[in-house]
């Protein structure tokens, strides 16, 4: 029994036998191939000469780098700068000296600016601007001579004395003059008329709250007072105290609603008077007729004191 299990077991059909075969074959080549690579494949011959010709050209590479990298870093020994060669406008050091006199800068010569310490540069760059039609109407006028710097300009300013063009007389050495900053005066807004612009330059508004202001404003009809603004939704009441003295009001009119006829949805649109309140105006207006004066809707019961100063600078009646 076993030898028939056995045989049944390892019974192959002639298709089986030679998949067999084949995987073995396969198996076995890939196995040898590491040990036949040598024959096929030789390897490249590495010339000595040539490898220490390589290995030499990358040290010179590698200290090339690591000197420019110090030099970087840190500066040279013959103060090679370490990224740029600055211009000679920013360069400069503000340390050339010269002779100081009483000069005309209309008429010096290139020896007289030479000997007030200007650098050759400039005194081309004076010499051309006059050379082309240009004048010096004032001393403060050399200021704008490029590549003449402000310390420069300062300690020459007391010694100019420009003869003017009409007459011959020479002016008055230049002086000094301290001149009293004039006052800040806070801009005030109409809060009715001011756009976001307007509202962005007082101190903590910014664009987002700048247009909930005037998307509350519209909403309402126009503000009646500037304590409304202190209503925005976001504006902290601290934010309003600053800005409230620069707030005016040139013109209070407002839209209003005529109780007599408007609908509840049209009253119940606005801020102030919410569902309840505009139902209650129109039943107690269907029960008992027009209302003869704004003040008649306190005769309705849930209308209180501050709900009624709130909401009747919006109604009327006709």
């Amino acid at each position: 029994m076993f030898t028939q299990l056995f045989s049944s077991y390892f019974k192959y059909t002639k298709k089986e036998r030679t998949g067999i075969i084949t995987l073995l074959v396969l198996i076995l080549f890939f196995v040898l191939l590491p040990f036949l690579y040598p024959f096929f494949i030789k390897p490249k011959q590495v010339d000595a000469a040539d490898f220490k010709k390589e290995i030499a050209t990358l040290n010179i590479k590698q200290d090339s780098v690591g000197k420019n990298f110090a030099r970087k870093e840190f500066g040279d020994d013959d103060n090679t700068p370490n990224y740029y060669q600055p211009s000679e406008k920013n360069y400069y050091k503000g340390n050339t000296k010269g002779e100081l006199f009483y000069f005309d800068p209309n008429t010096a010569s290139a020896a007289d600016w030479k000997r007030l310490g200007i650098r050759d540069k400039t005194i081309a760059t004076i010499q051309n601007y006059l050379s082309k039609g240009g004048h010096f109407y004032k001393p403060e006028d050399i200021g704008k001579i490029w590549g003449l710097h402000e310390d420069e300009v300062q300690r020459m300013l007391p010694y100019i004395q420009i003869t003017p063009k009409e007459n011959n007389y020479p002016q008055q050495a230049y002086e000094p003059k301290n001149y009293d900053k004039p006052k800040y005066t806070p801009s005030v807004i109409d809060i009715n008329t001011a756009d976001t612009s307007a509202l962005i330059a007082l101190p903590g508004i910014g664009s987002k709250l700048a247009m909930r202001i005037i998307n509350f404003r519209d909403k309402v009809g126009g503000f009646y007072k500037a304590e409304q603004v202190g209503e925005t939704f976001g504006l902290a009441d601290s934010t309003f105290q600053k800005i409230k003295n620069r707030l005016t009001l040139s013109n209070s009119a407002v839209k209003q609603f005529n109780i007599n006829t408007a609908t509840v949805d049209e009253l119940k649109s606005h801020p102030y008077i919410k569902y309840n309140l505009a139902n209650a105006i129109v039943q107690y207006r269907t029960q008992h007729g027009n209302f003869a004066s704004v003040a008649d809707i306190k005769q309705i019961m849930m209308v209180t004191e501050e709900m009624y100063s709130k909401a009747a600078p919006y109604l009327k009646v006709q």
